[in-house]
């Protein structure tokens, strides 16, 4: 599988507009790839959607990639986000297919970049760490990109923010996070926004 975070940042006040734009984008039939995820940031950047899908293999995403950038309207909402951002991501070893419904209602993404030769240490450390930590709380998903910078994105559900911060707090406490060896290769660039599911999201 293959992933893509599309990044929406919306003219003040266009969401209610802009949202049910998006899902008639992704139900055209000339759209690749299945929506997994259609978030609205509450803490962090603002004015921002996040659009989560899953693609089957690299060809379906490089075609929807080609269908968004060649469109007049990307998404439906030429007219309501002045700025798109694409990401493409393939997932960490052992994550399987991702099963959509209720897992939130909070989303935490978390982006780090890394340093140059730093991605194979990273899954290393995260594999070894992975299994314990979803004891706190699940990592719904970690990924890294294929294209710009070297960065790595994970998503993280959570009933509330009571609920994060004691299970970041006890797995730091009980030593189990973050992964032995994983922050060496990190670089000070990192990045985390809270984000609630639209209307729309099969992720909620």
């Amino acid at each position: 599988m293959f992933y893509e975070l599309a990044t929406l940042t919306l003219r003040l006040g266009t969401f209610a507009q802009a949202v049910p734009a998006v899902k008639a984008y992704l139900d055209s039939p000339d759209a690749h790839g299945q929506l997994l995820g259609c978030w609205q940031a509450d803490i962090g950047e603002l004015n921002r959607i996040v659009i989560f899908r899953e693609f089957a293999d690299e060809l379906a995403l490089q075609a929807e990639r080609r269908r968004v950038l060649l469109s007049l309207d990307p998404f439906g909402c030429a007219e309501f986000a002045p700025q798109v951002e694409l990401n493409s991501y393939a997932p960490f070893p052992g994550f399987g297919p991702i099963q959509t419904g209720a897992h939130g209602p909070i989303y935490e993404l978390r982006t780090y970049e890394l340093k140059t030769g730093g991605l194979q240490p990273t899954l290393d450390a995260w594999a070894a760490a992975l299994p314990a930590r979803h004891a706190f709380s699940p990592c719904l998903m970690a990924m890294y990109a294929l294209d710009g910078k070297p960065r790595i994105t994970s998503i993280w559900p959570v009933a509330s923010l009571e609920q994060r911060a004691k299970a970041r707090a006890e797995s730091v406490q009980q030593g189990v996070w973050p992964p032995k060896g994983g922050p060496a290769w990190l670089t000070t660039q990192m990045h985390s926004t809270i984000f609630l599911p639209t209307p729309i999201s099969p992720l909620n």
